[in-house]
This record gives C-alpha cells, structure tokens and sequence, in this order.
C-alpha cells in the first residue's frame, strides 16, 4: 500500500482489545492514515460527533453494545463513510448482518498485515463513488460542527491550531451556540482523544457543592459523607475537563480553581494532602468576564489564565449563510430518525427562518426542526406548520416605521419561545433581571 493514497484520510478503529487496536493503528499509521481509537460502542458514536472520519474499523462482539449497533449507527448518521467488521468468532449469520446493514467489508481475525491493507482498499474503492457525488454541503461540517459563514471559519482555524496543545481555552459564546461541540472537537481531535473528556457544568452545581464535585472528598468530611470519593479533576486526570459556566462560580471557588491551573494539584474536601492531575482544562461562558472582572465578580488572575487561547463563537443570526446547511442537516437527521420519507422546506419558510433573529441559536433552530418533522402532515413544511411565533414573525412587517414596544414585545416573545418560558435563562439573554421580565410580561398580556 502506498501511503499517498491514505493522505488526509482519517479512519476509526473500535475494539475492546488494546492488543488489536495497537496492532491496527500500527500497520495502518504505518503507510500514512490518521488514526483514532475507541474501546466501547459508545466511546465511539461519542468520537464520531465531534471528528469527520473516513473509515470506521470495527469488533464485532464487544462488552455493552455490539459492533452490529455501531454499524447501524455509521450507515444512518453519517454520509459516505465506510465500514470494516473485524470478528474473532466468524458466522455466516453476522457477516450477513453486518454487510446488510451497511458494512462494505468482513475481516476474520488472525489477519495479515497485507489482508488488512487490502481490505480497507476495497472498503475506499466502494465508497469513492458516494463521496464523488456526495452534495458539496456534506462538506461543511468540520469536527461535528456546521458551518461555511467567515465566523466559524475563524473558529475552525483555531480549533486546528489548539488541539494539540496543553493550553486553556476559553470559548464565548451566547446560549446555544454549541460550547461543548467545541470543546469536545479540541479534545477528540489531539493528542489526549484516547483519554477521558468531562462536562462539568457549573451553573447548574450549587456553589455549596461545587468544591466537593470538582475536587471529591474524603470519607467523615461532612454528613454523608461514608466513603472517600473522587472529583470530576480526578476523572478527568491524562484528559480534559471542560468547566462551562464558569462565570457562576464563586471568588472562593475561583482562587482554588486558579491554584489547579498554576500548581497542577488541589486539596479533596476534608483533606490536608494534596493531590496532582494532569488536565487540561477548557472553559466557556455566556457572558463577558471583562465586565464581571471589573464589577469584582471575577478574579483578574483565572480570567488571564484562562484567556491563553480565546474562541469567539458568533451567534447564529450573525452567521451569514449557515441557516440553511443548518436546516438540511437537522431535516436529514430527523426524517431519517422519525421514519418520514424525504421532506423539504417551502420557500416562504426558508425566508421566514432566515430572516429570524435566532435567540437560541443553534439549539434552537435544531428543537425548532425536530418538531416539525414529527408535527408536520405531509412532505412539504410551510408556514402553517411553524409555532405561533414563528407564524407572527412571517407576516409581521419588518419596515423602520414600526413602533419600539411592538419591537420589543416581538423580541420578548421570540426569547421566551427559544427557552422554553424560562424565565430565568430568557431574562439572563434579554439583559435583565426576572422581575423586569415578568412586569414587561404582564405589561404585554394587558395591550
């Protein structure tokens, strides 16, 4: 095998045994592919939403769900990739399974280096046709994430230049503009993908209990506390530990936070030893730490430790262009998840979504096209089908001669439509408190 014919061809191999995944990504390293593991089913699908794969090379029988599973999972979700079934236990009944439902080829364990190699030539050979007439949109997802506007340009540079590196990260970006998607491609896509990656969402940890779940405790540290128990640094020691939020957590917690990033160690609650982690550590947040910093909200020292790498995720309304690859993708995903056959927007709803402010960004647009599949009577979706706010907003006038409650009263409702009525998370994206909010409510139920 030649390795300019593996240029820039990424390829994915799953299997419980650490013996056969080393032994693979040795041979095929070896003539110039880029290589990722997973040992589980389920580290894999996890793998697959944040990098873009050529090649998927998997186990048959593995613990939890079987390689037939993620076959299944490939040829439904994901566009032109192949499919190799390796098996130490050959059947006719899952070499059938498996090619019926997608896989190209079936490989029996022992195999030779050269059988390998041209087993994953014929698996390219019959997918080469497919990603010739692929629809040039399929190009436009880069790490998991959608997008061809000159912003997520930006944002793709820069998730290429940080991901093997060791440095913090700190992602902006409003409600819904997929934090955690880049998080999860800075990790998955260097060095440490093999290692663990933990969410941590801070806001929604009590600051009473945030130290104990970063940092653990040990057993008699306070009631309840029967035995010794390890933190989210700890699981997340060799990997990443992403800290979305972080503009909720506390002066104090911030300070012990700091010394993590500095000293690399921290103190379990109710310990006196400390502990040492290698971590990389990604933070993202809704709102901007300079003003918090300058309010004394946020210590000076974490916000300049956290701000080595910036990513600046732009909101979807400023995203020239990403709309539509975002409705195809999402439509695609859930006509094939719902059952439907083939469905498509009008082109009154095209121009109505386009022209949508998008308050909750790309989780909303995303919750928006699930339901119209599901809700949606026949094949075309039309203005009818849109919720109420989205009907309002196609007929309203859009001119400079309306007036400033009827703006606001629009933009309120199109808030509290993208957050489900929270209150809470809708006047933290208007810029107010919730009491403002509900007077302008029930202000507006009485107009």
């Amino acid at each position: 095998m030649n390795a300019k014919n593996s240029e820039k061809t990424n390829i994915l191999v799953v299997d419980d045994s650490a013996e056969t995944v080393e032994l693979i990504k040795r041979n095929l390293e070896s003539v110039g592919y880029q290589i990722y593991t997973a040992n589980t089913v389920q580290s894999a699908v996890r793998l697959l939403n944040t990098i873009s794969v050529d090649l998927v090379i998997s186990d048959l029988k593995m613990p939890g769900e079987s390689g037939i599973e993620l076959v299944r999972h490939v040829t439904e979700n994901l566009k032109g990739v192949g499919v190799l079934v390796i098996t130490g236990f050959p059947t006719i009944q899952g070499a059938i399974e498996s090619i019926k439902i997608g896989a190209e080829e079936y490989l029996v364990k022992p195999f030779t280096d050269d059988e390998l190699f041209r087993a994953v030539e014929r698996v390219f050979a019959k997918t080469q046709k497919q990603k010739k007439t692929a629809a040039p949109r399929a190009e436009s997802a880069h790490y998991g994430i959608i997008g061809e506007s000159d912003g997520m340009q930006k944002v793709f540079k820069t998730i290429h230049k940080a991901t093997n590196t060791a440095a913090t990260v700190l992602i902006n970006g409003e409600s819904g503009t997929g934090k955690e998607l880049v998080a999860r491609a800075l990790h998955y896509g260097g060095n440490a993908s093999a290692a663990p990656f933990v969410p941590v969402n801070c806001g929604g940890i009590p600051d009473s209990l945030l130290e104990s779940e970063l940092f653990g405790y040990v057993k008699g540290a306070f009631t309840g506390a029967t035995e010794t128990r390890a933190g989210f640094f700890q699981t997340a020691d060799g990997g990443t530990i992403f800290l979305d939020e972080i503009s909720n957590t506390s002066l104090a917690m911030q300070a012990k936070l700091l010394r993590v990033l500095q000293e690399k160690e921290f103190y379990m609650v109710g310990s006196k030893k400390p502990n040492r982690v290698n971590v990389r550590v990604i933070a993202a947040t809704n709102v901007d730490l300079m003003q918090l910093l300058k309010k004394g909200l946020f210590r000076e020292d974490l916000f300049y430790r956290l701000h080595i790498i910036t990513i600046d995720l732009p909101p979807l309304r400023e995203r020239n262009g990403d709309i539509g690859l975002l409705l195809d993708f999402f439509l695609n995903k859930y006509v094939r998840e719902v059952g439907k056959t083939a469905m498509h927007f009008s082109p009154r709803v095209l121009k109505t979504l386009n022209e949508y402010a998008w308050p909750g960004n790309v989780r909303e647009l995303q919750n928006l096209v699930h339901r119209l599949v599901i809700m949606a009577d026949d094949n075309v979706i039309d203005v009818p089908d849109l919720p109420e706010n989205f009907r309002f907003s196609a007929t309203r006038s859009r001119g400079l001669n309306r007036r400033l409650d009827e703006v606001e009263r629009e933009y309120i409702l199109e808030v509290l439509a993208a957050n489900k009525n929270n209150i809470s998370h809708s006047a933290q994206v208007l810029g107010i408190d919730r009491k403002t909010l509900r007077q302008k409510i029930k202000r507006k139920n009485k107009e």
